[in-house]
């Protein structure tokens, strides 16, 4: 059987005074080598690694609280704590620390805090203790005097913290307290409240617990009310006995969990309303207030989870349909505060804390509860979900897909809570934002597992296109059925509700085309949803307009031509067009956006839908000249549908990179050195220097796609020069700029240049006809032959090889 008696958990203190859990284990104290010392060491239960190995030093403060902690510092602002299960655990290892120090196992701490200076240290050791006035009503002034004057220094906080517990002084001091307001000595009263300001102050656990048994902490929290700063005593008693009800909503059997309940509620009160706000030197004087309360939380947490009776009385009642509305409703609220409660766990003590809620059946139980009409319990179950979503969002998947297979979609809970959200009274929606997030958290493929038998993203998003994405999208397409929104007005609440719940649809449907593959795709294809979804771009709503083109925005970034086709089919860049027109000139967020979408069409040179804007809506958007978008996408489609016309250029170019890329180097070096050993001479009596093979092609043949590649390159770089000439820096045009792309005017630039270019032709550099002909008609040809096969021989010279044919 495992020794529960040096069971602990060990914690340290972090920047924000919280305590952190580090684990775990079984402590024991032994002589460490390495460290020359007795040290404490603590190893894991789960794998038996070493937690904490800390050595005993003789001049470490070691405070022993609440009977089962052991607190110390190691390094400035590194404090440790020890947590132990048991109480003789505890003490063991509290004789061993004491041993080590030389100290009584009877106190509580083993040094003083902070180091002094000499002239304090040496005051002090001529006056070993300290004497406390007479505890009287004549005595108060003088007794928060002496209160005061210790703060200060470490050492007389210390020695007046021993002289309070050792006397009982602060039993004494309650006592007069009553006196005081039985005789409405109000300067008494002052006094008191700064005496017990100040024993707060000292930071003692010892005397936290006086203050805080049952009997006392009343009585403290009256001494606090009288604050002379203020002109009239706080009522905090009569809040406490009167306002502040305790609802057993299930009796609690254990009176020790009962009564650190109501501690830990009068104390956390006491922290957050009774105190003034601490200086900050005053913060980390409370340092042990905090960690009372921590510590309380963590206990009652675990009580309550070892009360199985508890916890299954509690979630039978909540199912039970004899359980009456207002019952029902106290045990939800109760719930829902005990899993807020376990946000201040530590992670592993909150890991402990659902694993035991989901074995009991919590999701279940939810299920129930979504499905009745009180707006409350479900508004408290909505928030409950939250805390189990944020925990973990598999636990909640797999949940739902087993209830698949019993249940009808109607009752299934991650249905409900679309519906919730879909139906969420608040005018602002903020519940609907906040099942918005939840619904995003679920179908999230970042936080889905994957194994060797299965993966969890494949299995859970089938059952959400199958079973849930119908709901989801019924306020969208029920809005959509025309060519306008059905209820798009600018006034009337429940109309701009309908505009910002299919907002955040849109939302929700956008993170699902961004992060989901063929499950997104195959819905949005079958069912046509982005055409009811572009209905929306008429919107007399700004942002549900927005939200409509950011969707499509986002389908288009994919760049996939199952979405391209589909989008092309349904001619589905009409709404978007449509919604540009009608914006007009306003230099606005839906200008910018459009605009940005078409040039993203234009950068990453989407064929397929460079092609559809131009011939379909090109006559619509070629006056746009303030930005060069559409007429760079014109330019786009006009080389593109040349390329198509020419399959010679491509088939030229193919060779060309044929010869560049797979010729064998050492061939290519051979025909390099017989280029430039060939001369002029050669040149002229028409021999030209090629491979046998190459020897039988026809020499027009050859230079009807090399006339044609150059006349097409002329053109091209003069439309391109002119185009960036006109162009501004700004990224906006100036609007007198006109280009024009009319299919005649280019026919005619291409017909002249082709004319012009071509040999024999009647303008042609080599033509006999033209001024300056070097020769005759023959002797050009040749040249032009042998220089054209050239080209063919290595495509690394092509550009020398073409300015040499224009000189000619």
């Amino acid at each position: 059987m495992t020794d529960t008696r040096r069971r602990v958990k060990v914690y340290t203190l972090n920047e924000d005074r919280q305590w952190d859990d580090r684990g775990t284990g079984h402590v024991s104290s032994c002589y460490v080598e390495r460290l020359k010392g007795m040290s404490l060491l603590v190893r894991a239960e789960s794998d038996g690694s070493l937690l904490l190995e800390s050595k005993i030093n003789p001049n470490t403060a070691y405070q022993k609280q609440q009977d089962t902690l052991i607190v110390w510092s190691e390094a400035e602002n590194y404090d440790l704590a020890l947590s132990f299960q048991e109480k003789a655990g505890c003490d063991e290892i509290w004789e061993k620390i004491c041993q080590v120090q030389g100290k009584d196992p009877s106190v509580d701490i083993t040094q003083d805090l902070v180091d002094e200076s000499e002239e304090e240290r040496f005051d002090d050791m001529s006056s070993p203790g300290l004497e406390l006035p007479s505890c009287e009503l004549s005595r108060l002034e003088e007794i928060a005097e002496l209160v005061a004057s210790s703060l200060p220094s470490p050492l007389r906080r210390e020695k007046l913290a021993l002289a309070l517990e050792n006397e009982g002084y602060i039993k004494k001091l309650l006592e007069i307290f009553h006196v005081c307001e039985d005789l409405e000595n109000i300067e008494g009263l002052h006094h008191l409240y700064e005496i017990i300001k100040g024993i707060f102050l000292l930071n003692r656990t010892a005397l936290f617990e006086v203050m805080f048994s049952e009997e006392c902490i009343m009585d403290v929290i009256g001494c606090l009310e009288y604050d002379p700063s203020l002109s009239q005593s706080r009522k905090h008693r009569e809040f406490l006995t009167k306002t502040a009800k305790f609802k057993e909503v299930i009796p609690i059997s254990d009176p020790e969990l009962k009564q650190k309940i109501h501690q830990t509620y009068r104390v956390q009160y006491i922290q957050d309303m009774v105190l003034p706000t601490p200086s900050v030197f005053e913060e980390n004087m409370l340092s042990t207030l905090h960690s009372f309360i921590f510590f309380n939380k963590v206990e009652i947490v675990g009580m309550l989870q070892e009360d199985e009776k508890f916890l299954t009385d509690l979630f039978a009642q909540l199912t039970d349909e004899a359980t009456d509305e207002e019952k029902r409703q106290e045990l939800v609220n109760f719930l829902k505060e005990f899993c807020a409660f376990s946000q201040t766990l530590q992670p592993q003590n909150r890991d402990a804390f659902f694993k035991t809620l989901s074995n009991m059946g919590i999701l279940p139980a939810l299920e129930v509860i979504l499905g009745m009409d009180d707006a409350q319990v479900r508004s408290a179950a909505t928030d409950i979900f939250s805390y189990l979503v944020e925990y973990n969002p598999s636990m909640v998947r797999e949940f739902v897909m087993q209830e698949a297979q019993q249940n009808d979609d109607d009752i299934l809970l991650i249905n409900l809570i679309i519906e919730h959200m879909i139906c969420d009274t608040d005018p602002e929606l903020g519940g609907a934002v906040l099942l918005m997030g939840l619904l995003r958290t679920l179908v999230d493929p970042e936080n889905m597992l994957a194994t060797a038998n299965k993966t969890e993203k494949t299995e859970f998003l089938g059952f959400f296109y199958k079973h849930c994405m119908h709901v989801l999208t019924a306020p969208l397409l029920a809005n959509t059925t025309e060519d306008k929104p059905s209820k798009d007005h600018f006034f009337g609440t429940n109309l701009v509700k309908t505009a910002q719940l299919l907002a955040l649809i849109l939302e929700l449907l956008t993170f699902c085309v961004e992060h989901h593959t063929y499950h997104i795709k195959n819905y949005i294809i079958n069912k046509d949803i982005l055409r009811r979804v572009l209905v929306l771009m008429a919107s007399k709503h700004a942002f549900l307009a927005l939200c409509a083109l950011r969707f499509k925005r986002k389908i288009i970034g994919l760049k996939d031509e199952f979405y391209n086709r589909y989008i092309m089919k349904s001619f589905l860049f009409e709404p978007v067009v449509k919604a540009f027109l009608n914006n007009g000139s306003r230099y606005n967020l839906m200008n910018s956006a459009i605009i940005e979408m078409f040039e993203f069409i234009r950068v990453e040179d989407i064929k397929s839908l460079t092609a559809h804007v131009i011939e379909n809506y090109w006559k619509a958007l070629e006056d746009v000249d303030y930005v060069q978008t559409f007429k760079g996408l014109k330019l786009r489609f006009e080389q593109q549908r040349e390329r198509q016309d020419n399959p010679k250029l491509d088939s030229m170019r193919s060779i060309l990179r044929n010869h560049r890329y797979r010729r064998d180097a050492r061939t290519l070096e051979d025909e390099e050195e017989m280029w430039f050993n060939t001369d002029e001479d050669d040149m002229e009596d028409g021999e030209a220097v090629v491979p046998p093979s190459d020897k039988t092609k026809n020499d027009e043949d050859i230079m009807d796609p090399i006339s044609k590649f150059m006349e097409r390159k002329k053109l091209k770089e003069s439309e391109e020069k002119e185009v960036l000439l006109k162009t501004n820096l700004s990224g906006r045009q100036s609007p007198s700029f006109k280009l024009s792309f009319s299919s005649g005017t280019k026919s005619n630039l291409t017909s002249q240049s082709s004319a012009s270019n071509l040999p024999g032709s009647p303008g042609s550099p080599g033509s006999p006809g033209s001024p300056g002909s070097p020769g005759s008609v023959s002797k050009s040809t040749s040249q032009m032959a042998a220089i054209t096969t050239k080209v063919i021989l290595n495509g690394d010279r092509l550009t020398s090889l073409l300015q040499t044919r224009n000189l000619l």
